[in-house]
């Protein structure tokens, strides 16, 4: 082969590489943006005592440690905790996660977040923060979310 021939086959390996590189960016922004909706439907779902979404997005494997509790957690336990939390009344007044970032390992993903929440009970507001680690996987063309782990810092 010619060393022009050569070059020119480089330059297209190359161009290929790089747009196939973009489109595989591309593809994981817009993963992103349907893992992180998924992730605020599991909590708003939470405080709003949705236990339909919460059925559907958290499956019965589900395993949840909290800082501070010794028992671990689970499906069961989620949906019935979400359903007294609204039966008594309370209500989410804000839900923010000011610092998130996702790893991707197949149809595994780690998400890494600190969170706000302030809620209302009973005429009373309190706010809360931490961090949490949430883990996401991508079966039958959806997300859910099978475990997370979080911990209070005020």
């Amino acid at each position: 082969m010619t060393q022009r021939k050569c070059n020119t086959v480089m330059a297209i390996a190359i161009l290929v590489v790089t747009t196939l590189s973009s489109a595989s960016l591309a593809a994981q922004r817009e993963s992103d943006e349907e893992l992180l909706s998924t992730r605020e439907a599991v909590w708003r779902a939470w405080f709003a005592g949705d236990t339909k979404t919460i059925e559907k997005l958290v499956p019965p494997e589900t395993i949840v440690i909290s800082g501070g509790e010794k028992e671990w957690k689970d499906q069961a336990y989620v949906m019935r905790s979400a359903a007294e939390f609204h039966a008594s009344g309370g209500k989410l007044v804000r839900l923010e996660f000011p610092h998130t970032e996702v790893q991707h390992f197949g149809n595994v993903a780690i998400v890494w977040s600190t969170f706000v929440v302030e809620t209302e009970e009973n005429g009373k507001r309190e706010s809360s923060s931490g961090r949490a680690t949430e883990i996401f996987v991508w079966k039958h063309g959806r997300w859910s979310n099978p475990g997370w782990h979080t911990s209070s810092t005020k």
